[in-house]
């Protein structure tokens, strides 16, 4: 049975703000919460399928230490684009 598209979204944004390491709750939580409404179907299960993937890997690559995959490239700069900068 498909999941309705607002229990879906419901929980991917449980899922962006429990993650296994702070960090990423703090990044995505706000994140999740500004743009999975907007979000179409292939966007959330892009999102859905990141959310799979190591909190390790993830903050690595919104830290730009290490280059994400091709298939979350523009998903990743998208969030980074979105993180709130701090005063030099």
């Amino acid at each position: 049975m498909k999941e309705p598209r607002e229990t879906r979204i419901k929980r991917l944004k449980m899922r962006s703000m429990r993650r296994g390491i702070k960090e990423m709750d703090v990044i995505l939580q706000p994140f999740a919460e500004a743009n999975l409404e907007a979000m179409d179907e292939a966007g959330l299960s892009l999102y859905d399928d990141m959310l799979s993937e190591n909190d390790h890997d993830l903050y690595q690559w919104v830290s730009r230490q290490t280059q994400a995959p091709d298939r979350y490239a523009a998903l990743i700069d998208q969030i980074v684009d979105q993180l709130p900068r701090t005063p030099a």
